[in-house]
């Protein structure tokens, strides 16, 4: 019975994995790409490894894919116009690279897990929640902490990218480039004036309105 959940399982896993590479669509792609993660789930749930199956789907299928649909969706990705390919060679490579690790995988199943030197050892406890509870906070607990620590580095170092610049003082004001500015704005003298202005570069928005223009990094006009 397990043999054939585990069949099952990874035809699905390796079914969603090649709908996820021949979508066109990014968004489909996306979704294969969580029936791949939900497929795992299920070979570590046959596996006896409850744990990493539970954390498979919160972490992967859902926290991680739910952020890459969002982004997706965001940028409002569309169908990907099919071009002709530039490297032919890489039709070859990706199917020797098939090859090899089918074959890794064959030696791995028929003759690793036969050989007489493979440990035997009990591992009715691998897997579960008390068991890696108990080895994360005991014998691990050092590279835990560590693994956070560089987390927290990681949002630090966001955060310092996402700020690089500075910040605008108090008194400081935005021009934007590309806009349409009313001949009033411009000319104190007839406010009432309409007449639209339009202007394409920052740059050429603070001449007309009369502010200094600076011009930071990656700013383009």
């Amino acid at each position: 019975m397990i043999a054939l959940l585990f069949i099952l399982f990874a035809g699905m896993a390796v079914g969603c994995a090649i709908s996820m590479v021949a979508q066109r669509n990014p968004l489909y792609g996306a979704i294969s790409l969580i029936g791949v993660f939900i497929s795992l789930a299920c070979l570590y749930v046959t596996l006896a490894a409850p744990f990493i199956a539970a954390v498979q789907v919160i972490v992967y299928a859902g926290a991680i894919m739910v952020l890459v649909v969002f982004v997706i969706m965001l940028l409002n990705v569309e169908e990907e116009d099919r071009r002709p390919m530039r490297l032919r060679s890489l039709v070859p490579i990706a199917v020797g690279l098939a090859a090899v690790l089918f074959a890794e995988a064959a030696f791995i199943i028929f003759f690793v897990q036969a050989s007489p030197a493979t440990p035997t050892r009990d591992l009715s406890d691998v897997g579960l929640t008390s068991s890696i509870g108990a080895g994360l906070f005991t014998s691990y607990l050092l590279p835990f902490e560590i693994t956070s620590i560089l987390l927290l580095m990681a949002i630090v170092g966001a955060i310092t990218l996402a700020r690089r610049g500075g910040l605008l003082p108090a008194n400081a004001g935005v021009v934007p480039g590309d806009q349409v500015l009313p001949q009033g704005m411009l000319d104190r003298r007839d406010p009432s004036n309409r007449t639209p202005v339009a202007t394409h570069t920052t740059k050429e928005a603070a001449h007309l309105l009369g502010v200094e223009h600076r011009h930071d990094e990656g700013e383009s006009g």
